[in-house]
């Protein structure tokens, strides 16, 4: 069997134009894969959802490929959300002790040089590399020589040998693995012949990805005018609406408020993240002009969704308590 282990960011794909989260899907399209595993996400944790609020991006892109063209996904993990709740719960304990406080600092200390690689855009064959895997590894060591396997490590050893063994005894021809970039070292040393990704040439899609992920981390610094022009590009909901905070970045409330009210106006339910935002961005921006009727409407209608990113139901929580005012600079 062929295995391609992709190791998943979360939400520092955004950091990374050339290993966002399309290019993930994008790789695993190229692979043609008779399946996709999720080696840090169990079965019952995919069905909930719970990958939503850990703000996997890679996910957001993946199930709706996956529907499409029927290749299945499954959560392989088990019991993977519990035992690396420990690792929090583990955490939330020192935090309470002065020695377990200095073990904290100490752990900052082994994370900065991995952190530092990470804060560099990787390319998808960078992960085969020994100057991102080192630190990577290093890290991982230095925790479980401390802690041990347990709590602390989320029981990552023992996860990662349960999912390795199930991949031992598939039966299929290709299969990808999504895991996490902590779990990743350990399930690459534990799948004789498993490959992690290569060289790769961008697809449109990935470049457009990382248009929007730039405008998703939209500063002061960036050209409003460049990014606008991409953006109009793209023509996309998600596009539109990032072009909308653009306006009301540059000061043009009633030219974002127009914009805006054209995405809601369409289908705009991918990403799924996207309705959330929309609509607490709509609240939003309508009392700004002075429709208080219109803003409630739209904060009523996020707290509707089914789910919603954590920032957009404050936001919508906020605009009912009271109308929008923009934080003095």
């Amino acid at each position: 069997m062929d295995v391609l282990l992709l190791p998943t960011l979360g939400p520092l794909h955004m950091l990374h134009p050339r290993y966002n989260a399309v290019t993930l899907v994008e790789l695993t399209r190229a692979f043609r894969p008779d399946a996709v595993w999720l080696a840090s996400y169990s079965a019952e944790g995919l069905a909930e959802g719970v990958w939503r609020d850990d703000e996997e991006l890679g996910l957001f892109f993946l199930l709706p490929w996956a529907e499409r063209t029927e290749v299945p996904v499954v959560g392989v993990g088990e019991n993977a959300e519990a035992l690396k709740g420990e690792s929090e719960r583990f955490r939330r304990y020192l935090e309470e002790f002065e020695q377990g406080q200095a073990y904290l600092r100490e752990e900052a200390e082994w994370r900065a040089p991995l952190e530092a690689v990470l804060a560099a855009p990787r390319q998808p064959e960078d992960w085969a590399r020994d100057e991102v895997l080192s630190p990577l590894t290093a890290y991982l060591e230095k925790v479980a020589e401390r802690f041990g396997e347990g709590p602390a490590t989320g029981f990552r050893e023992e996860r990662m040998r349960g999912v390795a063994q199930k991949i031992a005894s598939a039966d299929l021809d290709r299969l990808v693995v999504w895991v996490d970039l902590t779990d990743y070292p350990l399930l690459l040393a534990r799948v004789p012949g498993a490959v992690p990704p290569g060289a790769h040439q961008p697809t449109e899609a990935e470049r457009q990805r990382a248009i929007l992920d730039r405008a998703w981390q939209l500063s002061e610094s960036d050209d409003f005018a460049l990014l606008l022009s991409q953006l109009r590009e793209i023509a996309s909901p998600e596009a539109g609406y990032l072009a909308s905070q653009i306006y009301l970045a540059a000061g043009q409330v009633e030219d974002a408020l127009t914009l805006l009210e054209e995405v809601v106006a369409g289908d705009f339910h991918e990403p799924a993240y996207l309705p959330g935002y929309a609509l607490a961005r709509l609240g939003q921006l309508r009392d700004l002009v002075g429709d208080r009727d219109g803003a409630l409407r739209a904060y009523r209608g996020v707290l509707a969704l089914g789910w919603v990113p954590r920032e957009a139901r404050e936001i919508a929580q906020a605009g009912l308590r009271s109308p929008f005012r923009p934080a003095a600079r």
